[in-house]
């Protein structure tokens, strides 16, 4: 029997642990993935109202939730094999909770750096952990589980920002925070319940045998991957493209307004935005398992280049969201596709240290270079969207060109 189907009989035959470890993760993301991808977009109008700031000073939000996720991603993935899935899950639930109660009485802009910062550490511990535990029960499909987290990761933005706009109006906004914290705490804590590392990853074989790459790849030490240059390539890619993708989530509501639309339509941009960046995280996912990483996300990063070079000649919203979606699409496949990726070059023995130390490249430089740049761009050129989004596909161009240049390294045949 080859060891590939030896991995496939005994991981199938705790089938059901597995499954239900899968559908925790999925379900514990849901929340903290529609406030990431929703609310700084949604509610960049009604904090700047409430307030009185300039949008100018709420670009700075992204910042804050990135820089947490290159800080705490890393250490995430050190205390994964001491802590457990489970309890790195509830923290992050609890965490999740905790900041949308306090941004619900917010009266200063630090308030929202906080809730922003809070929110980004509270991903690490549910969207990493959750990814980890998906690869390792089906290591044969990583991609496909991976992209089932990652698809709920990016699509409960666009289930939930419609239903946040509309309870908006309905109950008002500390009545929404709130619903939403206590809701969050409660299906977190339930969900994490039934995540959990398989035994068979640390008792059995930790190499990984996948259809595209008949080889076994050696499992690197954190320290051996920063020495290769395919851990700088893919660095590099996540600085760049991570910064043009995220950008979309600060600016695609208020260029719809910036085009004249109500608030009502421009969230159909975003709502856009997340739709395929969910979808796009299964989709991209499964295909790369066939045709290779390389291909499918460089094919998405040109997309995502070619909708920002056309969306300042576009006028109609429905052309305006399909352009958006273009580029959701290639920010959800950066998430989805480069998770495997990692995993092919380095291996899964230490594939939450070295995703951590992959997502500083997120954290403190697309964080900066994205959102950060651009909207001190549009205050300094009184709205000039046009340099805006040749720059930000720029970065997604430049991505692509850097992503093939990966070549994931393989220790032996298999047998």
């Amino acid at each position: 029997m080859s060891l590939l189907s030896a991995q496939k009989k005994s991981i199938d035959s705790q089938g059901n642990p597995g499954r239900m470890a899968v559908i925790g993760s999925v379900v514990a993301i849901f929340f903290p993935g529609s406030l990431i991808f929703g609310f700084p977009g949604l509610m960049g109008p009604v904090w700047r109202e409430m307030l009185q700031i300039q949008s100018g000073s709420l670009s700075y939000t992204m910042f804050f939730m990135l820089a947490a996720l290159g800080i705490f991603m890393f250490f995430v993935g050190k205390w994964t094999a001491t802590l457990g899935v489970s309890r790195l899950m509830a923290i992050g639930t609890v965490l999740t909770s905790a900041a949308t109660i306090m941004v619900a009485f917010v009266n200063a802009v630090w308030m929202i750096y906080l809730w922003a910062f809070l929110v980004g550490s509270a991903s690490c511990f549910i969207y990493s952990t959750g990814i980890n535990t998906a690869q390792r029960w089906f290591p044969h499909r990583r991609g496909l589980m991976s992209g089932i987290v990652n698809l709920t990761f990016g699509i409960s933005a666009a289930i939930m920002v419609p239903l946040y706009r509309w309870l908006l109006v309905g109950i008002g906004y500390r009545s929404l925070c709130l619903s939403i914290g206590v809701l969050c705490l409660a299906v977190g804590l339930w969900a994490s319940r039934y995540t959990e590392l398989p035994q068979i990853i640390t008792s059995g074989p930790a190499n990984i045998i996948s259809p595209q790459n008949p080889l076994v790849p050696i499992d690197m030490m954190p320290m051996q991957a920063v020495k290769t240059r395919n851990f700088w390539l893919i660095w590099g890619v996540w600085a760049l493209m991570g910064a043009s993708g995220v950008t979309m989530v600060t600016v695609s509501v208020n260029y719809g307004l910036f085009r004249g639309y109500e608030l009502s339509s421009a969230v159909a941009i975003l709502t856009a935005f997340n739709i395929t960046n969910g979808f796009s995280r299964i989709i991209s996912g499964a295909l790369s398992d066939r045709i290779g990483r390389k291909i499918t996300l460089s094919l998405s990063f040109v997309a995502t280049g070619l909708a920002y070079l056309a969306l300042p000649a576009s006028q109609s919203l429905l052309v305006l969201s399909l352009l958006a979606a273009a580029i959701g699409f290639g920010y959800g496949t950066l998430f989805a596709t480069s998770a495997p990726m990692i995993s092919d070059c380095f291996g899964l023995k230490h594939f939450g240290v070295i995703l951590g130390l992959v997502f500083t490249a997120y954290g403190f430089v697309a964080s900066v270079i994205g959102p950060a740049v651009s909207g001190y761009l549009l205050s300094v050129t009184q709205q000039d969207y046009t340099l805006v989004f040749r720059y930000l596909a720029a970065l997604a161009l430049i991505s692509a060109v850097l992503i093939m240049g990966v070549k994931p390294p393989v220790a032996a045949t298999a047998k």
